[in-house]
């Protein structure tokens, strides 16, 4: 089938990921249908009038969301659309729209012969993984309900794909660009106004450009993969988090981001503790990112696809610069 005739189903398509990947799917093709929550702000979806068609779901929604499955086919479903940690919202519709969903979308594919991407999240191996690299084979961690959901979508995934399902799974590491109010966006803030602390202690992150992983989704629609594959998705090397807030430090004041902010790991342990004690599962999270190492094999996801290998370092200009013109 020819690009052009292939009919595309995304959902996430209003959210950071998902509006690139939109973005890029428009370049190409011409039937696309989205799946939006009803009362979506024009403002996150406005740069796709008359190029995507709209559709009112809520994915929390089981039984419309079912029946429009039912009602209509695609030739590939690219699932972005999900609940992330730190949302204001009961386990029950976390559950409803991570995992239900998925198991209900997964199943209208396998039905109707459909590709599916569904993007998952390198979180499924915890804040901080257990072992460095994390690998597929790196024991998973259930460390709060967001990661949690996400396992449980994977296995969903694969299940399916024993049945015959034609579906590969993306896990994106913490994505950076311009638009995100993330990680990136309060990292590159805390350097900005001297209020980042760092651990004595050498720490690795392994973020995401959000160009490369719409690249990603881009390629599996277009060329042939085998089915069950899962790719975690970073940057071609990991960087010191040291490294990361000298260069934001430079790019910002012309200097390094003085030592003085720099404290005993300790303290960041108690603050997990704490955090952990009062069941934030925010908090803990930001504790254990700054304090421990999160580093993923990126090898299948630059060969299978043949993506060209991007560098933290400089491409996280682009998030300083959206940030100090704001």
């Amino acid at each position: 089938m020819r690009g052009m005739d292939k009919k595309i189903l995304i959902t996430g398509i209003s959210g950071f990921i998902g509006g690139l990947v939109g973005q890029k799917l428009c370049e190409k093709y011409q039937d696309i249908t989205a799946l939006v929550r009803p009362n979506t702000a024009g403002s996150r979806i406005d740069k796709f009038t008359d190029k995507i068609q709209f559709v009112p779901i809520d994915l929390a929604d089981t039984p419309a969301l079912k029946q429009f499955l039912a009602e209509n086919h695609f030739n590939c479903i690219l699932h972005i659309g999900a609940l992330r940690g730190g949302r204001q919202a009961d386990m029950d519709k976390y559950f409803r729209t991570n995992v239900i969903a998925t198991q209900v979308i997964a199943e209208a594919a396998l039905a109707h012969k459909s590709r599916l991407i569904f993007c998952s999240s390198v979180g499924v191996f915890g804040a901080a993984p257990l072992e460095l690299p994390a690998t597929n084979q790196t024991e998973r961690q259930q460390d709060n309900y967001y990661h949690t959901t996400k396992i449980q979508a994977e296995s969903i995934i694969q299940q399916n794909v024993m049945n015959g399902l034609h579906a590969v799974i993306v896990r994106p590491s913490i994505t950076y660009g311009p638009g995100d109010y993330g990680f990136p966006y309060t990292l590159v803030k805390l350097v900005k106004n001297h209020l980042m602390l760092l651990p004595d202690k050498l720490v690795w992150v392994h973020l995401a450009d959000v160009r490369l992983v719409s690249e990603a989704f881009l390629q599996l629609v277009e060329y042939p993969f085998t089915p069950g594959m899962a790719y975690n998705v970073a940057d071609r090397e990991p960087i010191k988090l040291h490294d990361l807030v000298n260069y934001v430090s430079n790019y910002i004041y012309k200097q390094d981001y003085p030592n003085r902010y720099t404290i005993d790991q300790k303290y960041f342990a108690w603050g997990e503790k704490i955090a952990q004690k009062l069941h934030n599962e925010l908090w803990t999270s930001r504790f254990q990112l700054l304090s421990k190492s999160w580093i993923y094999d990126v090898t299948d996801i630059y060969h299978d696809l043949n993506l060209t290998p991007v560098l933290t370092i400089p491409n996280f200009e682009s998030v300083i610069n959206w940030f100090l013109k704001k």
